[in-house]
Parts: C-alpha cells; structure tokens; sequence
C-alpha cells in the first residue's frame, strides 16, 4: 500500500504542476494575442514562450497522465475505493487546482483506513 501511495502521491504532484503552468502561463502566453495583441503581438517573445510551453508541457501533461491514470486506479483498486470515489479522484487530475485537493482527500483516506499497513 505504502509503494502505491507515494507513486499516486509522485504523479498527482507532477500532473498537477504540470497542469497549472499549461493552463496558467503557456496558454494564456500562447493566445495572449488573440485577448490583447499590442501586450502580446503574435509572433513575439511571450507569444513564442507560450507556444513552446504549451506544444512541450502539453504533451508531457498529456503522457504523464495516463501515467496518473494508472496510479490512481491502482491506489483505488489496493484500497478499495468504492466507485464514486475513485472516479471522482481520476477527474479531478484534469483540473488545475483541484488536482491537490483530491491527492490530499486520497492520502487522508488511505492514511485513516491503512495506518497500520503504512507503517510497517
């Protein structure tokens, strides 16, 4: 359980970073154009930062959440996670933010019902 835990806990953290930049800077940078083109002219330095973010983080993001995928069921799966729960778990790995909220109610779950199990 321990083993699963830290690989949900590992992956959750690196969707969710992940997650918060592509949609926080390397979008808005990347269509930054579309809202203001005197602040951000399509084709300038911040236009150009947003589309590499975006085009590279995007594809990681996308990757390492099928990675995230797997580890969430897997933790659901050892723990017993009723459905609603874990499908409510796997979701919340596609919103920004939301993300640590559901990492931490999964800990604390698997903490509470497994305390015994995690310590040794």
């Amino acid at each position: 359980m321990r083993g699963a835990l830290l690989r949900y806990q590992v992956m959750s953290a690196i969707v969710g970073v992940l997650l918060i930049i592509l949609c926080l800077i390397g979008l808005p940078l990347h269509y930054g154009h579309l809202l203001h083109p005197d602040l951000f002219p399509e084709g300038g330095q911040a236009n150009e930062l947003g589309d590499w973010i975006s085009a590279t983080l995007g594809v990681a993001h996308g990757w390492l959440y099928m990675v995230f995928l797997f580890t969430a069921f897997d933790l659901a799966r050892r723990a017993r996670f009723e459905m609603g729960f874990t499908v409510v778990t796997l979701i919340c790995g596609t919103v920004p933010i939301l993300s640590f909220w559901s990492e931490r109610r999964a800990t604390r779950r698997v903490r509470e019902e497994y305390a015994a199990e995690l310590v040794g």
